[in-house]
């Protein structure tokens, strides 16, 4: 597909130029006007033909056959000049056409006919007939109308790479990362011009780590309650486990309670009654709002509650309910936070996180580095929904794999596994390089 401009002083006289020039095959992308006439921008697949000016003379006997709709005759001379509105023009065009050629017998029927019957068995199929070529004709334009808008974005990123090699090398190394497009175009804009491209690539990944947001007191330090929340194994009560072993370690483990509200999951109490045997702290179960109330009273003077959370997935209904009790407990301050898989998928985060802001958010927490091939998306939805990131676990370990987020480790992990993954050909130095780089 090819893409031409036509100017002229009324969009009468430029319709007429792409006409004249490109046919009536043309389709016309966009108009614009400028401050002496309009400016149309018209797509064409192959080389026009001659143009009607010079056909053959006018002697020559023409035969008399139906042709399809010229542009002219399509979007009239003053008619609409963008694609949605061309198109829709089409699609009310053949729906009149149809209903004017509509077969007279088919109309005339009840007259000749007293019985309805006959003319019920002849126009019933008629209906549902011209519906599904409607259908038909609407779902066609609307692939073509896809098609187009997808050539004319290509032509556009096409345009920007030409323009600017560096920009679209970096934009698809960082996607590589699993960087979000959108985040991945943002910050690419902001390289210096002058910049070659490992300068460029250092910059982009120290301006990503100042775009993620970590806690400046983390909840070991301040202490309070604290409910850890998120979708069906993610980690929630190892990670409660080991919150509660660190705190305890620093502050006693006296000091320390669990709560649970997990009554959906078979042994979900006795699991977290194990850690806290093990560890040395009360642990107590909440069935509803007003029980978890009484048990926040009793363990008021306590350092640090943890409360665990039952894992749904996003649509559940009982995840609503959840909510619903957390929210009653208006009484106490609770600092709520998101615990999410480091190895989920962009889209499935972007959903938890939705789903879970029903809730003030205080964080969120990463688990199961460990697993990650990629570290970009956890990181582009942290960012993009600008939810602080608070801790991070990498292991199953009780209590040494669970560590204070920080920024510059984030990207460097990111960094560190797009080099491993996805540039296979790179040595173990380079890996180190980038670490120490960022």
């Amino acid at each position: 597909m090819k893409i031409r401009r036509f100017y002229g002083k009324d969009m009468r006289e430029a319709l007429k130029q792409v006409k004249d020039e490109l046919g009536d095959d043309a389709v016309i992308m966009s108009n614009k006007k400028l401050n002496d006439g309009v400016e149309i921008v018209a797509a064409y697949d192959r080389e026009p033909t001659v143009s009607p000016k010079h056909a053959a003379p006018a002697s020559v006997p023409k035969r008399k056959v139906e042709s399809t709709p010229t542009l002219s005759e399509i979007i009239g001379d003053s008619g609409p000049d963008s694609l949605r509105a061309l198109l829709e023009k089409q699609i009310h065009a053949k729906e009149a056409s149809l209903q004017t050629h509509k077969p007279e017998h088919v109309q005339a029927q009840p007259q000749r006919n007293a019985n309805p019957l006959p003319v019920a068995r002849t126009a019933a199929p008629r209906v549902p007939q011209q519906e599904d070529a409607l259908n038909e004709m609407r779902q066609e334009l609307a692939s073509l109308r896809n098609v187009l808008q997808f050539q004319v974005a290509g032509l556009i990123q096409q345009d920007k790479s030409r323009n600017h090699p560096l920009h679209g090398y970096l934009t698809n190394k960082l996607q590589k990362m699993g960087i979000s497009q959108t985040l991945a175009n943002e910050v690419v804009s902001y390289t210096p011009a002058k910049a070659d491209e490992r300068q460029a690539w250092l910059f982009l990944l120290k301006l990503l780590a100042n775009r993620i947001q970590t806690e400046e007191s983390n909840l070991l330090v301040k202490g309070g309650i604290a409910v850890l929340m998120g979708p069906t194994g993610t980690g929630k009560t190892t990670t409660v486990a080991k919150l509660a072993a660190q705190a305890a370690q620093k502050y006693g483990a006296e000091n320390v309670g669990l709560i649970t509200i997990d009554s959906y999951r078979i042994a979900a109490y006795e699991q977290i009654s194990t850690y806290a045997r093990i560890i040395g702290c009360s642990v107590k179960k909440a069935q509803n709002a007003e029980e978890l109330s009484d048990l926040l009273f009793q363990f008021r003077n306590k350092r640090l509650i943890l409360i665990d959370t039952a894992g749904f997935g996003q649509r559940d209904v009982r995840l609503i309910k959840q909510l619903e009790t957390l929210k009653q407990s208006t009484t106490a301050n609770i600092s709520s936070y998101l615990v999410m898989q480091a190895n989920s998928q962009y889209q499935v985060m972007q959903q938890t996180i939705k789903a879970y802001k029903q809730i003030s958010l205080q964080g969120c927490i990463f688990t199961k580095l460990d697993e990650c091939y990629s570290l970009g998306e956890a990181i582009s939805a942290a960012i993009e929904h600008k939810l602080p990131v608070s801790f991070i676990t990498d292991g199953q370990k009780v209590p040494e794999d669970l560590k204070v987020a920080e920024a510059k480790f984030l990207i460097t992990s990111a960094a560190k596994l797009y080099k491993k993954h996805v540039l296979i050909h790179t040595s173990d130095n380079s890996l180190t390089n980038t670490a120490v780089a960022v």
